[in-house]
């Protein structure tokens, strides 16, 4: 077989992933392996391989559970047709390939800087030098927003192009940042100063960049976690879930000047994180999450606390919900604003809530479930118009569906397992992939280990990755004044993106 598949957090020997000419691995991976909907891309990148350049792609098989992957080294000098002109979902991991490493794409149709990090391979070109799309016409004219904004978000740039009101293109320049979080975690040897950049990879996601990489690095280590470890990662999961979700709502209501939604549901919001305050010390949940162990155990004290707040929650929450949905004035702004269809959503390879919003079924906690997933027996909530106002559903759906998560897995919470393992070293001349379905969507991580089990290589992908080109379309054919509710609607993240 020219590829091998393997499940969420195998671990597999690098050598058995089979090596193909270049030719025979865009055959594969663009006429093979995915298929309409139910594949897609979860992580296409290279890395220096004795003076090569070696390709890995990771296509995900939903319906068998299965990750798909297949290799080939190529000649860095070497001019390559690309994935890309046959389907767009690679588009950008390879323009951050020809950004990283300098190969020359002959015929991608968009080939410009992704991060412009700091070890990038031409450091001649800067983000002030970002060559937008522009059209030339007397009746268009251009308006810029950003990379420096008001309040505290981080820095982008917006580049719109409009004709009076309406915005005929949105082009996202990111890239201000660059913090080399990949790099650092070959730079780091200690334990404890890797799961800590995992936790900073996205303030808002915590938990789920965090889970990633522990159950990464276990499956590296041998070390299948107990349930009581499992149950606690995952609560914290879909805890974050409801209060980033929550969150979000807030910031929607701001920004169709609903100003009791805004204030309701970021009240909402609080005690949800000063419970993660409770556990381990830290609103964002920070120090909860380590490999074969936790400091913080879920204890039945804290089940009952969390029983208690989840009560006074629902009863609040559903009642600004039922005015929310209710308010023709809000209506009126999240109906049929910022769409994004089926086919588009598919043709990028959007993940997350901007696949389900518009009806693709993709969720790593339904296909490629980990810790206590399988008993749950997930099912994807889906919305269908791709607008605002589905996103705005999905996310009141989406926290429905985790507290009732939470209610059944703290019936009855173990304590007296024994939390503390010795974890054996990282298998030698290895390679690992992890996925958790994040609040935003999919996270996947990546690592490949030298003879000696050190990290040599190590892959983040966080899923505004695939999405920040999704908002971009949304806002096409809408005025300009609804690109703020249109941005809140992903709520996709800066720091994600520019690792």
């Amino acid at each position: 077989m020219n590829y091998i598949s393997v499940k969420n957090n195998q671990t597999i020997p690098i050598s058995s992933i089979p090596e193909l000419d270049y030719s025979s691995f865009l055959e594969l991976n663009v006429f093979s392996l995915i298929k309409g909907s139910k594949s897609h891309c979860l992580n296409y990148f290279g890395f220096p391989d004795a003076g090569k350049l070696k390709f890995i792609c990771c296509i995900a098989n939903d319906e068998l559970s299965a990750i798909n992957i297949s290799s080939s080294i190529v000649d860095i000098k070497q001019p390559l047709p690309s994935l890309t002109k046959h389907n767009l979902v690679f588009e950008k991991f390879e323009r951050e390939i020809h950004e990283n490493y300098g190969i020359a794409y002959t015929d991608h149709p968009w080939l410009k800087p992704v991060r412009f990090p700091f070890n990038r391979f031409n450091n001649n070109i800067s983000v002030a030098d970002y060559p937008f799309f522009k059209i030339e016409s007397e009746e268009l004219h251009e308006v810029g927003v950003g990379p420096i904004h008001a309040g505290i978000i981080e820095p982008g740039h917006f580049r719109f192009i409009c004709n009076g009101e309406q915005v005929l293109h949105l082009e996202v320049q990111l890239g201000y940042q660059h913090r080399g979080i990949e790099q650092l975690f070959l730079e780091k040897k200690k334990l404890l100063q890797r799961v800590t950049l995992a936790e900073n990879i996205a303030g808002d996601s915590v938990i789920g960049h965090t889970l990633a990489f522990v159950n990464l690095w276990e499956s590296l280590c041998n070390y299948r976690p107990g349930r009581d470890l499992q149950l606690a990662r995952t609560l914290a999961l879909e805890l974050e879930r409801v209060a980033v979700h929550t969150g979000d709502l807030s910031g929607m209501c701001t920004d169709v000047a609903y100003q009791l939604g805004s204030s309701v549901f970021g009240r909402l919001r609080t005690p949800l994180i000063n419970y993660f305050q409770k556990w381990c010390g830290n609103r964002l949940a920070k120090g909860l999450i380590r490999p074969g162990k936790t400091n913080f155990p879920f204890t039945h004290e804290l089940a009952s606390q969390l029983t208690r707040l989840l009560g006074e929650y629902e009863k609040d929450f559903e009642e600004i919900s039922e005015e929310l949905f209710n308010l023709p004035s809000a209506l009126a702004r999240f109906e049929k604003t910022g769409v994004i269809s089926t086919g588009q959503a598919a043709t990028i390879g959007a993940v997350g809530m901007a696949a389900r919003m518009s009806a693709i079924v993709r969720d790593i906690r339904f296909s490629h479930p980990h810790d206590l997933y399988p008993e749950l027996h997930h099912e994807p909530l889906i919305k269908n118009h791709g607008d605002v106002h589905s996103r705005a559903r999905l996310r009141k759906k989406e926290i429905n569906q985790s507290i009732g998560y939470i209610r059944q897995l703290i019936q009855n919470p173990r304590t007296d397992e024994h939390n503390a393992f010795q974890l054996s070293p990282p298998a030698p001349n290895s390679f690992t992939i992890s996925l958790v379905e994040g609040w935003r969507g999919e996270i996947c991580h990546c690592a490949i280990t030298d003879d000696r089990g050190e990290l040599i290589f190590y892959k983040i992908k966080d899923p505004s990755f695939h999405n920040w080109l999704a908002m971009g379309l949304a806002v096409r054919n809408n005025e300009i004044s609804d690109f703020p509710i249109c941005n809140k609607s992903f709520d996709l993240s800066y720091s994600g993106h520019d690792l």
